[in-house]
């Protein structure tokens, strides 16, 4: 409750602000023409008036429902498409009155300059949220390591991530053209690493006959994320949301897929095998974790099977964190299948560089990274970035991403 009370403070405060500064500006450029000014600032009053209305009916309507969210998110960025372009112009237009400091003329770089770029940054965000959150991109990736089993050179493993089904309300086109993409891929293995719902598990009910649609001659194996376990949604009661989780399971069983909580599955192929550890979420605060990698697969050096054993190993394991902070110092898995981050929904690439604001709180926000352990060993981990949406329904060029992942043995090994 407190943090909501923080956010509407600060939205109304953030509103009023943006608009005098507008409101300001149109007086002080149209002040040698009184009725043009009478005119566009009657105009802005009204588009205010509405916007204002649009934020607080956001703010007012009831999120208990399974598809309550759905109107809350739509208003709350409809609102966000008209203020942050709104933003881009008044800092634009702060930058052009620096001069005035200095008693020299000005340049009215916000309506040169500020004005156009609010247009590209409002269009831009309209497509993210009827273009560019459908659209879907495979990346392929080859992994190779000697420790892999010559019966697995060539073993494929497709990875989706952060479905967020409920973000799509009823509406089960895109998570079918989704699960069509990785069928047509004929994986060996399909795995899921986490967030298949948004806040409650009611949310993937009219996806269950679609997700059921995934096959490969090893099954899917899933993961939860911290979306999955009810804490982002007020439970009337504990038991509650207990049943819910529960219920969750229940359908991924349902499904056809394997729902991995600190276990882990041995995959065979021509006498070998490697093994897939699953790991609950690894949270962030003040969210708990769940995740325990020691009940998955032993630490102990004195079992048969242990974190360092000489066995090609893949985690899975939503959030990026648990890799960089523990993963990848004390164990010698292979590689780690993480998402969480959705690359925050926003990539912009020239050539192969990349960037999203994702990298300022995540090292590892999207693609394949590399590091050495405490043994000087090479471990690895691939961030998906998602194929779906949390909070805000847009993907501004990060396209919902699958994961073709190609495991191979070093050529003369």
């Amino acid at each position: 409750m407190r943090v909501q009370i923080v956010f509407v403070i600060v939205a109304v405060i953030f509103t009023v602000l943006v608009d005098w500064y507008i409101w300001a500006d149109i007086k002080r450029n149209t002040r040698r023409r009184r009725r043009n000014r009478r005119r566009w600032r009657r105009v802005y009053l009204i588009s205010c008036v509405v916007c204002w209305a649009v934020l607080a009916v956001a703010l007012c309507l009831p999120r208990r429902g399974p598809d309550s969210i759905l109107p809350v998110m739509w208003l709350l960025y409809g609102y966000l498409t008209v203020y942050l372009p709104k933003l881009v112009f008044v800092l634009v237009s702060l930058i052009g009155g620096i001069p005035r400091l200095f008693g020299k003329k000005t340049f009215r770089l916000g309506l040169y300059a500020g004005l156009p770029l609010a247009a590209v940054v409002f269009l831009l965000m309209w497509w993210g949220a009827f273009g560019g959150r459908q659209a879907i991109e495979v990346n392929r990736v080859d992994i190779s390591s000697a420790r892999l089993p010559e019966s697995f050179d060539g073993y494929r493993i497709a990875q989706f991530s952060d479905a967020h089904v409920g973000t799509w309300g009823r509406d089960t086109l895109f998570v079918s053209r989704l699960v069509d993409s990785i069928n047509s891929l004929k994986p060996d293995l399909i795995v899921f690493t986490g967030d298949i719902v948004n806040r409650r598990t009611s949310e993937i009910t009219p996806f269950i006959p679609v997700l059921s649609r995934l096959k490969a001659k090893d099954g899917v194996l899933s993961i939860l994320g911290n979306h999955d376990y009810g804490d982002y949604y007020s439970w009337e009661k504990p038991e509650f949301r207990d049943e819910n989780n529960r219920l969750l399971a229940e359908i991924q069983t349902n499904m056809g897929w394997k729902l991995l909580n600190n276990e882990t599955r041995f995959v065979k192929a021509g006498g070998d095998s490697i093994a897939v550890i699953g790991v609950e979420n690894w949270g962030e605060p003040p969210f708990p974790t769940y995740g325990k990698l020691g009940d998955a697969y032993s630490y102990s050096p004195d079992s048969a099977l242990h974190l360092n054993d000489s066995r090609f190993k893949v985690l899975l394991s939503h959030n990026p964190e648990h890799w960089r902070q523990e993963v990848s110092k004390k164990t010698n898995v292979d590689l780690t299948l993480s998402g969480h981050t959705h690359a925050m929904q926003v990539m912009l690439r020239a050539g192969d560089r990349r960037w999203s604001p994702a990298r300022y709180k995540y090292e590892q926000w999207g693609g394949l990274y590399e590091a050495v352990n405490e043994k000087g060993e090479p471990v690895r981990i691939y961030v998906n970035i998602g194929c779906g949406e949390v909070g805000m329904p847009y993907r501004v060029g990060a396209p919902s991403e699958i994961t073709l992942i190609t495991l191979r043995r070093p050529s003369g090994k």
